[in-house]
């Protein structure tokens, strides 16, 4: 789960934010800088145009009294008081509007950096982590970065350039008592909103927790839509959705009672400063110090500066869930590579001719207090077959993720054309390296797209003719859709044996140097594995190939056998050898004919004459 962050802390949020400011800034982007610079002016003048209409409305006020002129000066000063909050809005929208540039290519950046830092994690780390929560940790964490960056930048700041502003000219056309109230005011608005919003923060990160709970259950089901349906669990899974739910109904409930707590504490403190500064002011009118032309303008002051103040409430409150948000996606962004390049990573190139694959007395766990693999060690060379047999558990996967370099061996080395994968730069080790999994996953896309995922850009004859060498492009070229035919979440809508079809064109489509078949038929039954077996064959022709392999008749034409048992490698050899032998790899072969034929027994039975016959009694 996503760690909890404590964002009430002044050093998270200075972290947050120092994070931030370069995003702000963008190096090499010129013509942002540009904006920025312009966006600051545009505030400047929009903030002294804003503390400018008090006086010139103040200045109509008293051209109206008793002592005034001719009608024409109050008109033209309520002309100008037109234009200069005409020139505040302009120059607001004018903000605004350079700053969205700089705003959004922010959020772009950082979330397309934090998809990508995600991508170059290890393995482990996704497999300790629920792929719904970060997912909203990257779709929360970009929003709170264009919160922040449009609240901080365009509502704090000119806020209290304003109140500076305000408090000068307060201080300058009547004394310091007015500008002393002012501060208390606004000082005591401000330590109130930012104490309790603190205070309450704590249940929209309640939120935040279990929302990314609901997600990710709800997330997981959906994926399993299959395994749901299977033991008719649906009611099951509506409970535990609900239960996440109702978790989030109550922290949302309190959310909004605290809210409305906060909401009513300023509305009584800029009522007070309001009724304070009248009372003064209506005092000086009294005495004859004042006019009321001051007297409206001490009003319209206290009234034009606590509206943003009351804004700066809720964008208090926005800027701090932003920070809450923003520090969960940094945080990401700070979490270390378990797997990493070297600076003086060497190239592998990605396709060519076969290359040397050795495991040099390789061991491994996937925890330090439990090795899965104990001294491996054994060479492919370039363009030969070897096989790795045996039961479940044995270590025979381990072996291709770390040829992937998913994980780094803990002794040993793993070495492709004699060089230490550990030295090679990761993108061209992969690239070199084509898979066909048991568990074929498709992209919810076109056949097309899923074909082409294993060399993007590639043409559309470069697709089927990798589709016709792994004996799928006739299936294909029958749909009413053809290649652009939808595969559904997960390529559901296509049966075990098409997907891996689909997998097989893409591993040929990619071209690689070596190739590693996972358990590729192990989830087919008999007809289909041996309708693939030619493709499969195709792929791994010329080609150094792993086949990791469940039943062992695929495996029958390998160069080299290595039957491994609790990490440890126990036999080796042909086939044939193996066999001669009379040891594990024997046995497991004699279990496998044995089942393999009473399979065909139950097939024949099945389709015999008394079956027949029983057939067409029923059909008469």
């Amino acid at each position: 789960m996503a760690r909890t962050v404590d964002i009430a802390k002044p050093d998270r949020s200075w972290r947050t934010i120092k994070s931030l400011l370069p995003y702000l800034w963008p190096k090499g982007e010129i013509s942002l800088r540009v904006r920025v610079v312009l966006a600051a002016a545009a505030l400047i003048l929009a903030k002294v145009a804003v503390v400018i209409v008090p006086i010139v409305y103040s200045c109509a006020v008293n051209a109206l009294s008793p002592k005034a002129g001719p009608l024409m000066i109050p008109a033209a000063l309520i002309v100008a008081y037109a234009i200069v909050r005409i020139a505040a809005s302009g120059f607001n929208e004018l903000r605004d509007a350079l700053f969205a540039a700089v705003q959004q290519r922010a959020a772009r950046v950082v979330g397309r950096e934090t998809f990508e830092h995600l991508h170059a994690l290890s393995m482990r780390y996704h497999l300790d982590r629920q792929t719904g929560g970060l997912s909203r940790v990257i779709l929360r964490g970009t929003t709170g970065i264009q919160t922040v960056l449009r609240l901080a930048t365009f509502s704090v700041v000119p806020t209290l350039f304003e109140l500076v502003l305000t408090m000068g000219v307060l201080w300058t056309l009547f004394d310091w008592r007015y500008a002393a109230v002012t501060l208390i005011a606004v000082g005591g608005y401000m330590a109130f909103t930012f104490s309790f919003t603190a205070w309450r923060i704590k249940f929209r990160r309640q939120m935040n927790e279990t929302d990314n709970v609901a997600q990710t259950k709800a997330i997981d089901s959906l994926l399993n839509f299959e395994t749901v349906k299977y033991f008719g669990n649906e009611r099951h899974e509506s409970r535990r959705f609900d239960e996440s739910l109702a978790a989030y109904e109550t922290a949302a409930v309190r959310s909004q009672v605290t809210l409305s707590a906060l909401n009513l504490g300023q509305a009584a403190i800029i009522s007070v400063g309001l009724a304070v500064m009248m009372l003064m002011a209506a005092r000086g009118v009294a005495a004859g110090r004042l006019n009321i032309g001051q007297f409206v303008l001490v009003n319209t002051y206290l009234i034009q500066l606590y509206q943003p103040l009351n804004f700066l409430g809720f964008v208090y409150r926005e800027l701090k869930q932003g920070l809450v948000d923003m520090e969960q996606m940094f945080s990401l962004l700070r979490t270390q590579q378990e797997i990493t390049d070297r600076a003086d990573a060497k190239t592998l190139a990605p396709r060519g001719a076969p290359v040397a694959v050795e495991f040099a007395d390789v061991r491994f766990g996937y925890n330090q207090d439990r090795e899965i693999l104990h001294g491996i060690a054994f060479r492919a060379e370039p363009g030969r077959k070897i096989a790795l047999v045996g039961p479940t558990g044995s270590g025979k996967s381990t072996i291709s993720r770390l040829l992937f370099r998913f994980y780094d061996v803990s002794e040993g080395a793993v070495l492709v054309d004699g060089i230490d994968v550990r030295d090679l730069a990761q993108q061209s080790l992969r690239a070199a390296i084509g898979v066909v999994p048991q568990d074929t996953v498709l992209f919810n896309d076109s056949i097309r797209y899923n074909i082409a995922y294993g060399r993007p850009g590639a043409s559309d004859a470069e697709i089927e003719q990798a589709a016709k060498l792994a004996q799928i492009h006739d299936f294909i070229a029958s749909l009413p859709q053809g290649y652009e035919t939808r595969v559904g979440e997960r390529g559901l809508k296509l049966s075990g044996g098409e997907k891996q079809r689909v997998a097989i064109a893409r591993t040929i489509l990619k071209d690689p140097r070596i190739i590693i078949l996972d358990e590729a038929t192990s989830a087919l039954d008999t007809a289909t594995e041996q309708d693939i077996g030619t493709a499969l064959r195709q792929v791994a022709r010329d080609r150094t190939t792993l086949v990791i392999a469940h039943r062992l008749s695929t495996v029958i034409d390998a160069d080299d056998i290595l039957v491994l048992r609790d990490g440890v490698i126990v036999e080796r050899g042909t086939h044939a050898a193996l066999l001669a032998a009379g040891g594990v790899y024997a046995a497991m072969w004699a279990a496998q004919s044995e089942l393999a034929d009473a399979e065909q027994t139950a097939d024949r039975l099945a389709t015999g004459p008394a079956t027949r016959e029983l057939a067409a009694n029923v059909a008469e």
